[in-house]
């Protein structure tokens, strides 16, 4: 029987209140998996990767969280922020073999990212919980141990 999974939720504070009813969704799924997590603070979603990094390199935990929200502005700056935490991310995924749930917002207004976060709604937390321990379990099984 496998041990239960260790995940770290790594969530970007910049929208406080969305980020914590994403964490909210990714902690009870989390629990109702059993799973043991923890959970992290990084400023805004840019240095979720960076994070999520440091802790592979910790290896403490075996899977991770990504949370967060970015809203579109009237700059560029969403398109960059967005980008290059989903590229981040994927990096990391494939050349490090991390198993992630990726529940960044990528939104318009506040309105759709509430419609993503709220707990009674389409919390984008749980799912990205879900997907984390679905590639925990998938990454036990195809990797040496899982034979």
């Amino acid at each position: 029987m496998a041990k239960p999974p260790r995940v770290l939720i790594v969530e970007a504070r910049f929208y406080a209140d969305i980020a914590d009813e994403l964490v909210r969704g990714a902690a009870a799924a989390l629990d109702a998996a059993g799973a043991a997590h923890e959970r992290i603070a990084v400023p805004g979603a840019f240095e979720v990767p960076a994070a999520i990094g440091f802790a592979i390199d910790g290896g403490k935990y075996d899977g991770y969280v990504a949370l967060g929200c970015v809203i579109r502005g009237e700059t560029t700056h969403y398109d960059y922020i967005c980008g290059e935490s989903a590229r981040g991310i994927n990096h990391l995924a494939l050349t490090r073999g991390a198993a992630i749930g990726y529940g960044i917002l990528t939104c318009d207004s506040r309105d759709q990212a509430w419609a993503r976060a709220a707990v009674d709604g389409r919390n984008k937390g749980r799912d990205a919980a879900e997907a984390c321990l679905a590639m925990i379990a998938l990454k036990r099984e195809l990797g040496p141990d899982g034979r």
